[in-house]
């Protein structure tokens, strides 16, 4: 996962339910990114330093692909 790909949460997290969808915005490591998450209807609910064991890959950022 790399910055500004789109998450999926697979397991609770703080006052986060299954399911909300987020984009990476900070790689602290391999396992520890700052993720943004909305909402159902498309709003920010906060920034979350989160563990990859939450997440499922749901989007790649297109610019990655351009780099490979």
């Amino acid at each position: 996962m790399e910055l500004f790909d789109c998450v999926k949460l697979i397991k609770p997290f703080e006052d986060l339910e299954v399911g909300f969808e987020g984009t990476i915005l900070e790689k602290y490591s391999d396992s520890d990114y700052e993720v943004e998450f909305f909402d159902g209807n498309k709003e920010s609910v906060g920034c979350y330093t989160i563990s990859v064991e939450y997440l499922e890959l749901i989007w790649v950022y297109k610019d990655h692909k351009k780099q490979s």
